[in-house]
């Protein structure tokens, strides 16, 4: 029963001093920030990285979600473009990118005085292909994942923040933007500027569950199978505008919109 759990996971952080999460504003996030602060109240500070490759308006739904929360919350910038193997982008980006970011926030949290950080993968995610979990296992003690060590699942995350009434319960994954561009193609601030502005743009026209992927001049757009007649509908627009941010080629993903859809031209 996903009560149990949040009762399990208040009582485990009920014991640490203080604690540090790492806060995107997704679901799972928010719901572990919640969870910390009712454990913990101002012992639990909520930090968000600001990076270039975040999705267009999620820095604000961080912010957002954490004055709700009620939690400390603060925003710390991070240029990924800095780590080497990030715009290299190998099938590992993840891990390098994870362990950058795992490393400012163990400094953040020495200088807070917080015992450890907290982060938010379930059992679910461990199915896929998760390079970045790779680093939180190498932080075994300092980097902790409540959801992992309680073996709760996404659904019951999304029960868990229905629950608590969090604005969020519904919201759509978002992973960074850098997932949108294929193994092996190195990644440029230029390159996440052009898909941020693309995914903006279809979400102007209504759009909420959808990937654009860049594959040099094609774009190829992954929408749920019930919103192919709307993009059809909206085909000359979205052309054109694709088209003005530098694509030779628009395609509609004929498969649909599914997370991780260019780890299976790894396999």
């Amino acid at each position: 029963m996903f009560l149990d759990k949040m009762q399990q996971i208040k009582e485990a952080l009920s014991l640490k001093s203080c604690v540090l999460v790492a806060f995107s504003g997704g679901v799972d996030s928010s719901v572990l920030a919640a969870l910390a602060h009712e454990a913990l109240g101002n012992k639990a500070l909520a930090i968000t990285i600001n990076m270039h490759s975040l999705p267009e308006g999620e820095l604000q739904i961080a912010e957002d979600i954490a004055r709700e929360i009620g939690i400390r919350h603060k925003v710390m910038d991070f240029d990924e473009f800095t780590v080497p193997e990030f715009v290299e982008n190998s099938p590992k980006r993840c891990y390098y990118c994870k362990r950058s970011i795992l490393g400012l926030l163990l400094e953040v949290a020495k200088k807070e005085g917080s015992e450890v950080v907290i982060e938010g993968t379930n059992i679910t995610e461990m199915q896929g292909n998760r390079p970045g979990m790779q680093a939180v296992a190498e932080m075994t003690k300092r980097v902790i994942s409540p959801f992992l060590q309680f073996s709760v699942s996404r659904e019951e995350i999304r029960q868990m923040a229905k629950h608590m009434g969090l604005s969020v319960a519904g919201k759509p994954s978002s992973p960074c933007l850098a997932s949108r561009i294929p193994y092996g193609k190195k990644i440029t601030p230029e390159g996440i500027s052009r898909v941020k502005a693309a995914e903006k743009y279809l979400f102007t026209l209504g759009f909420i569950q959808f990937r654009v992927r860049d594959h040099g001049d094609v774009a190829r757009i992954e929408v749920k199978s019930s919103d192919f007649p709307a993009v059809i509908e909206r085909k000359e627009d979205i052309v054109n505008e694709f088209k003005r941010l530098g694509f030779h080629y628009v395609a509609l993903d004929m498969e649909g919109f599914r997370s991780g859809s260019l780890d299976e031209a790894s396999k």
